[in-house]
């Protein structure tokens, strides 16, 4: 009679063989979860990377089924799993979206088989701690692959990921028929449902690819920044993350919409789609709507979550200023030029740049009558070289700088470290997209534009000057320190100030030749918030 041990031998071996049958055996090339290698071993299946210059690179990793057909505005679920070895090595498809200047979004995308995310990890040691990168785009555009963070993953020796999401009215759609369908019976928060999931996603996986699912910090700038301060106010996001990074994100006060506007909007866009009155019902028949048919008629619509059911009970900025957000670390800022970027592309972009006599006009347009006048003696045209910059500056200070102060101040009050910057290298060439507009257009520390010194933008390294990769190297390493769980510190310059202590000071990233990196302590005068504090209260 054969002993135990014998017996446990001969089926190990039949598992093996099995395994090997399968496709699914450790080949050559497997590690163990997180010993660096290009194998590795999810919840869901085997996914190949490979190995560059700077690490280990997983592109492409499905997290949630393809929200397809009856899938289409359902909650996400959770990827399926696959036999044999998935090749991780180029992105997952964008999500649908318009084309854009941006490089590689020349063109429209229809495909709606879209939630996967890219993992970037070091060699070495696991336990490392954890970014994850949600991208801009005003919710309606944007991919994980608009960065490769890779260089910035080794020089700070953390992981990170890079998540796609669903956008625009395949993201954010609301309608009377898919609250009866969502389990909290508020619908349009799907897009920000796969970023949790994503999420969950990196708490069950991330330690196999040698991060640590316990220090998990999430980033994003513009609309990506946004996200993480809704998911800062959700509460079915607890837990997921330790820490947050807001660049530019902070805009509009991080509002969401009403669900009974939201609800309105979803009906008027059925009804554009000739699903108003359909006999089959109005979700039946949207969901068999080709996707370019719900790309092209989403324009004018605002895409955007929505309050009011267990995921977002209530607006961020009530739920911050109450305490009952995420009591996490925050590091938050903008841009001393934000509003320039907006500027050119409601004018100069158009081929109209913006005259002295349209000016007063197009402030009221932007703010209303009575703050429209009030913007008019704030920012008078004799304190600027041209239209256009004078009316970036109001649009760049309400929408963003002082929107970022503000939540500094809430954040503060909840008693979790707050760290405030404010990027201000004027002189930064600008991004990829708009970089040949920019021998004409001053574009100045503009919106997006700080993206470039942390990673590769669209893939590209940024033609920085020699000043200008000091400053990018002490970026890397205030964003490194704060992931890490420190506060913000980088070689030979000031500590981020933290709202709690210092309130009001902001830390000041330029190059050496214009001051350097500095604490200023003038960023709400200098963006003239009291006028735009008391516009938005």
């Amino acid at each position: 009679m054969r002993s135990s041990r014998t017996r446990r031998r001969i089926r190990g071996a039949v598992v093996a063989l099995v395994t090997l049958a399968a496709g699914l055996v450790p080949v050559a090339g497997a590690h163990a979860a997180g010993s660096g290698g290009t194998l590795v071993h999810t919840g869901t299946g085997w996914v190949r990377g490979q190995l560059t210059d700077e690490g280990r690179q997983f592109l492409g990793i499905p997290y949630a089924r393809p929200p397809v057909g009856a899938l289409r505005w359902k909650e996400p679920r959770p990827a399926r799993a696959w036999r044999g070895v998935r090749d991780a090595k180029g992105f997952g498809n964008r999500c649908v979206q318009t084309s854009s200047w941006d490089p590689g979004y020349e063109d429209p995308t229809y495909t709606e088989d879209c939630l996967s995310l890219n993992v970037y990890a070091p060699d070495g040691t696991a336990g490392r701690p954890v970014m994850v990168w949600l991208h801009g785009g005003g919710l309606t555009a944007g991919a994980g692959a608009d960065i490769v963070p890779d260089t910035f993953a080794r020089t700070t020796g953390t992981v990170v990921v890079s998540v796609n999401y669903r956008l625009g009215a395949m993201g954010f759609l609301a309608a009377a028929g898919l609250d009866d369908e969502v389990s909290d019976g508020v619908s349009g928060n799907f897009g920000l449902q796969d970023q949790q999931l994503a999420l969950r996603w990196v708490r069950a996986n991330i330690a196999r690819f040698g991060g640590d699912p316990s220090r998990v910090t999430i980033a994003g700038e513009s609309a990506g920044g946004r996200s993480v301060c809704t998911q800062l106010a959700s509460p079915t996001g607890r837990g997921l993350f330790r820490a947050g990074i807001v660049e530019s994100g902070a805009y509009g006060d991080c509002a969401a919409r009403e669900h009974r506007e939201a609800v309105a909007a979803g009906a008027a866009f059925a009804q554009r789609l000739g699903c108003g009155e359909a006999a089959g019902g109005v979700v039946g028949c949207l969901r068999g709507k080709p996707a370019k048919e719900i790309l092209d008629a989403q324009g004018g619509f605002d895409w955007s979550p929505v309050v009011g059911g267990a995921f977002l009970p209530e607006q961020p900025a009530t739920a911050i200023a109450a305490g009952r957000s995420a009591r996490v670390p925050v590091l938050n800022g903008a841009n001393r030029d934000e509003g320039r970027l907006f500027a050119y592309g409601a004018y100069d972009g158009q081929g109209r740049p913006l005259t002295a006599s349209a000016y007063p006009q197009a402030l009221a347009d932007a703010f209303g009558e009575e703050a429209g006048r009030r913007a008019l003696k704030e920012y008078p045209l004799s304190e600027y070289s041209s239209p256009a910059y004078a009316y970036a500056a109001a649009v760049g200070d309400r929408l963003m700088a002082c929107s970022a102060l503000r939540l500094n101040e809430r954040l503060a009050r909840g008693g979790s470290p707050v760290y405030a910057y404010e990027f201000a290298d004027r002189t930064s060439p600008p991004f990829a997209s708009i970089r040949e507009a920019g021998r004409t257009f001053d574009f100045g520390a503009t919106h997006v534009n700080e993206v470039q010194y942390l990673f590769k933008h669209f893939g590209l390294a940024a033609p920085l000057d020699a000043e200008q990769r000091v400053l990018a190297r002490r970026m890397v390493q205030y964003w490194g320190a704060f992931v890490r769980g420190s506060a913000p510190r980088a070689d030979g310059a000031p500590a981020m100030p933290d709202q709690r202590t210092r309130p009001g000071r902001v830390l000041s990233l330029k190059t050496a030749s214009v001051g350097g990196i500095t604490v200023s302590s003038s960023v709400h005068r200098d963006h003239h918030c009291t006028l735009w504090d008391s516009a938005a209260s």
